[in-house]
């Protein structure tokens, strides 16, 4: 399995790129010494000779050592590196925020701030490890941002610029000339006249490494959607969405080798974020064949993994959003969950405008809920409390879920409230936090899956035997609630 130091195994990353293995896109990059050009391992073009290839963890140090993007294989744009969605160290916690704009919007000392340690010591690792400092991540993302607005819309360069995150427009001109070898006019001629949009609506695509398995992935989001903040529409999944500067509503369906992404923005400056969380959401930068390679060593998944082979984590698309909607299934059916979902949000989200109607609202957010009487609440008096508890420490911030929270230390801090269970927990821990190895011992699907292929049902026999599914049992949960007829019915807490 690749891991964050690939790049540093010169032989191993040799044979990608002279085999054109597209599996190991965005895990490192191939910087030509004679060309001054950095590029994807399954770059189309003929491979240059190893000794004019030198390797990279990531685009920004490439770009920061002097290399420009490859015109053919437009590394920007290649799958994200897995690593930052299957650790909780450090390292990946910043770079999952770097993802999220956070330096765009407070800069490294907030980037610091939201992980708890000092700037210095962010920089440092983050230097040891990519070979690039939280800047120098940020601009490389805020070019790529810059790239989809140019060849996607048809916005004046000027607010591109601004949107993008650039402080300036020279800034914005000098950094899109050295990434790209090309001035932001350049770019946009050399786009396809049909992905031309209209300013707040871009039409993207969004990559992912094969195989992936959509009915598994969007099945489960249709099923669970909330109404008038979730819909299943013609072959995409829609929804609203709550950004740092404003709200959209976003159309994801699946293709055969993209997922064909529409977003709607009241505020352009969102774009950042709101990819990096449908990406998260889709988990498109999961490495399917490492995880279904390792799962496939158990006889008793290995059918299930052949069957339908490429299955991801539906995540969420944001996480104290989902808290409350795991307490809301806590003990009843999914048709009864969304029911009370919709309830509240009827009652207490934000009303928006669909320019295509069937989704009305915002989710509420936590301050909103946390201010609703509780007695107006239509639910058992414990589920109220444990409700009640739940957006109060959402709101004033004792209970973070974002991308930067540190797992142990939230499953911790969510099993410390009343009426949270291990159920609850571990749905939160593997659909919020984005723990790849979080089990649902306890579910009631999963058990029944067990007992049918002929595995241990008891919760504590279970648990021993997917020690051997480490560190994926999130996804061998998607494969044996693929066997279950009724996979999210009945939820315990």
């Amino acid at each position: 399995m690749q891991t964050a130091t690939t790049h540093l195994d010169r032989e191993h990353c040799v044979r990608a790129v002279q085999s054109k293995d597209a599996r190991f896109d965005g895990w490192f990059f191939t910087a030509v010494l004679t060309t001054r050009i950095y590029c994807r391992p399954s770059c189309p073009v003929v491979p240059p000779k190893p000794e004019n290839m030198t390797f990279y963890p990531s685009a920004a140090a490439c770009q920061q050592a002097g290399f420009r993007a490859c015109k053919r294989c437009r590394p920007d744009t290649s799958p994200g590196s897995p690593e930052w969605n299957q650790r909780a160290d450090l390292v990946a916690r910043a770079m999952r925020l770097i993802a999220d704009g956070v330096v765009d919007r407070a800069g490294v000392p907030g980037l610091a701030a939201r992980l708890g340690y000092s700037t210095r010591q962010v920089e440092r690792q983050l230097l040891a490890e990519l070979g690039a400092g939280p800047l120098a991540l940020a601009r490389a993302q805020r070019a790529q941002t810059a790239r989809l607005l140019i060849e996607t819309s048809a916005l004046p360069m000027a607010e591109i610029a601004f949107a993008a995150g650039f402080a300036s427009i020279r800034t914005f001109n000098d950094t899109v000339r050295e990434v790209f070898a090309l001035t932001p006019s350049e770019l946009r001629a050399r786009a396809p006249k049909s992905g031309a949009g209209t300013p707040g609506g871009l039409s993207l695509r969004l990559p992912f490494r094969a195989p992936l398995n959509p009915s598994n992935l969007f099945g489960h989001l249709a099923v669970t959607a909330v109404p008038g903040v979730e819909e299943w529409r013609e072959g995409a999944y829609r929804r609203t969405l709550r950004l740092p500067y404003g709200q959209g509503i976003v159309s994801l369906a699946p293709r055969p080798d993209h997922i064909a992404c529409r977003l709607t923005l009241s505020d352009l400056r969102d774009l950042t974020v709101a990819i990096s969380r449908c990406r998260r959401m889709l988990d498109l930068d999961a490495d399917p064949v490492a995880v279904d390679d390792h799962l496939r060593t158990d006889p008793f998944l290995a059918p299930l993994v052949d069957k339908a082979p490429g299955r991801r984590v539906p995540r969420t698309i944001d996480e104290a959003e989902f808290a409350v909607r795991a307490v809301l299934g806590q003990q009843v059916s999914t048709a009864a969950a969304r029911t009370h979902a919709a309830r509240l949000v009827m009652a207490h989200g934000k009303p928006l405008d669909d320019p295509e109607g069937g989704l009305t609202h915002l989710f509420p957010s936590p301050e909103a809920l946390a201010a609703v009487d509780p007695e107006s609440l239509a639910m058992p008096r414990t589920r109220r409390t444990t409700f009640t508890t739940l957006v109060r420490e959402l709101a004033d911030g004792t209970l973070p879920l974002g991308v930067e929270a540190d797992w142990a230390e939230a499953r911790t801090r969510l099993l410390a409230l009343p009426g949270f269970g291990p159920w609850t927990v571990d749905v939160i821990a593997m659909r919020a936090l984005g723990d790849p190895d979080a089990f649902l011992a306890t579910d009631l699907g999963i058990r029944r899956a067990a007992k049918e292929l002929g595995l241990p049902s008891t919760p504590a026999a279970l648990t021993a035997r997917a020690e051997a599914w480490r560190p994926w049992r999130a996804y061998a949960v998607q494969y044996l609630w693929a066997t279950d007829s009724h996979p999210i019915n009945f939820l315990p807490v």
